[in-house]
């Protein structure tokens, strides 16, 4: 049933990458969540580091809404769903605001979100080189897509009293709104590394510090009230909440409209047959009791832990509404797995970083390991592939697959289309499905697995591993596009125990 969904909503978007908008956005949900309202976080696009640091900063989970993993059609959805209740969301936007997934027009970018969402945008401008040309720049972005409301500005990185007069003066000109200006503070800047910024979980002392100072650095250099004013200018959304109990419910395969540019002709690993489709289970119906989501039920115990930050919050609500115990677990400290285990997730992170540990905790790498030869069902990704492998770096890991990981020069990034080329604990051979790679590291694979995926686009190849119960690969994906997943992980989980 579509219904009005109705909160006030903010865009933080950029020119580009590093201009600022993670600052802004964090700093603007920290303030805003001290004046006692309930600020719902959201970003735009796969990143799982801003959202940590959006979490921290409203004490909400921090979500993510990836018009190339789910579908533009489910934008809305998943956003009333994080937003339910609350005073305010702020979306971070993703690089440009009007970059998104290569060579599909607007898909996946800032700017589309915001159109889903009907979402005034604030453009975050690095002004640090610049003075009037700030005027063009800005007219540039408000006038290329008339679609796109730019209700306002923040000036990032300036540098003096008069350089803020004349930005402002250029700004005027050319009517656009200043809703504020930061001066360069690098003090309250977080770390990066090989991947991004350094994730919460690893430093949460000082995030907890870095969000306070980013939270008065927006205190004291933006118009909070004027940028309320505009969120609320946001109209009704006309859209019904997703919910993780009815996505698991049997439902015709989606209607995808993927944006201005066709969606190719699938192009697949030789002899692949795409005409399966994945079938929904029928327990959801038979069983009253499924998917309510109790203690008692089958045990999922998810990798948790500076190592393991990378996941989807819609992941443990879908596998909580397939009836799923969910138990998070720490691959550096516990040393066993959760009592009763019968589902393992390891999902992505930085086992790079902390390879030595991992390599210590001997227990926990033998409990990995002999819950796989049991045939227990194991979803791996990325960083999870990582540590079943025999080693990482010449460090012994679990030694589930018959593989050695190392750290490369060369990043892998971008989004993915891929088709399921083995039956496994996620999916039927054939479910298509779309997500993200984002690694600097290599495995060289050994024998006795089959590939997880048939990438098609953007380049063919195979990727990543099934063998007996467990399906690890380096392709990130977003179980909300495709539910069957989390509820087949869910069955294979109770069927174990």
């Amino acid at each position: 049933m579509v219904t009005s969904f109705n909160v006030p909503r903010l865009v933080i978007a950029a020119p580009s990458s590093g201009s600022g908008k993670t600052t802004v956005a964090t700093g603007l949900m920290a303030a805003f969540s001290e004046r006692g309202l309930a600020v719902s976080p959201h970003k735009a696009g796969p990143d799982y580091i801003d959202p940590g640091y959006h979490a921290l900063a409203t004490g909400r989970p921090g979500r993510n809404l990836d018009a190339f993993m789910c579908g533009p059609e489910l934008v809305a959805p998943l956003f009333a769903h994080g937003a339910a209740g609350c005073d305010l969301a702020v979306i971070e936007g993703v690089m440009g605001l009007y970059d998104g997934a290569a060579g599909r027009g607007e898909l996946a970018s800032t700017a589309q979100v915001a159109k889903l969402l009907r979402a005034p945008v604030v453009l975050v401008v690095d002004a640090s080189s610049q003075s009037r040309s700030v005027a063009a720049l800005v007219h540039g972005f408000a006038s290329f897509d008339p679609q796109v409301r730019l209700g306002g500005v923040i000036l990032n990185k300036v540098g003096s009293d008069r350089h803020e007069v004349m930005l402002r003066e250029a700004l005027e000109e050319a009517g656009m709104p200043v809703l504020g200006v930061l001066r360069r503070a690098p003090q309250v800047a977080a770390p990066s590394r090989h991947l991004g910024l350094v994730p919460v979980a690893e430093r949460r002392a000082d995030a907890v510090s870095s969000v306070a100072a980013l939270a008065e650095q927006v205190r004291q250099g933006c118009d909070l009230e004027a940028l309320m004013a505009l969120a609320r200018t946001a109209p009704p959304l006309a859209c019904e909440a997703w919910a993780p109990e009815q996505a698991l419910l049997p439902h015709p395969a989606p209607s995808r409209n993927w944006g201005s540019a066709p969606d190719p002709a699938p192009r697949t690993p030789a002899g692949l047959d795409l005409s399966a489709r994945p079938a929904f289970e029928d327990r959801v119906r038979a069983e009253p009791g499924f998917g309510k989501g109790r203690a008692g039920g089958p045990v999922v115990a998810v990798a948790g832990g500076a190592a393991f930050t990378f996941s989807y919050a819609e992941h443990a609500e879908l596998l909580t509404a397939a009836g799923a115990e969910v138990v998070t677990f720490d691959p550096l400290r516990d040393e066993r797995l959760p009592d009763h285990t019968t589902g393992l997730v390891i999902g992505g992170g930085f086992p790079e970083v902390y390879a030595p540990e991992l390599s210590a905790n001997e227990p926990l790498r033998k409990a990995v390991a002999a819950f796989a030869a049991a045939g227990g069902p194991l979803a791996a990704e990325c960083a999870g592939l990582l540590y079943l492998a025999r080693s990482l770096d010449g460090k012994p890991m679990c030694g589930v697959l018959d593989a050695d990981a190392r750290m490369s020069e060369r990043l892998t990034l971008g989004y993915r289309e891929a088709v399921a080329v083995s039956d496994s604990v996620l999916a039927p051979a054939g479910t298509r499905l779309r997500g993200h790679e984002f690694h600097r590291t290599v495995i060289e694979p050994g024998a006795g697995a089959s590939p997880a995926w048939g990438f098609t686009h953007p380049e063919r190849r195979v990727e990543g591993f099934v063998a007996g119960g467990v399906h690890a690969s380096y392709l990130h994906t977003h179980w909300a596009a495709e539910p069957s997943v989390a509820l087949r992980f869910a069955e294979a989980a109770a069927a174990h125990r």
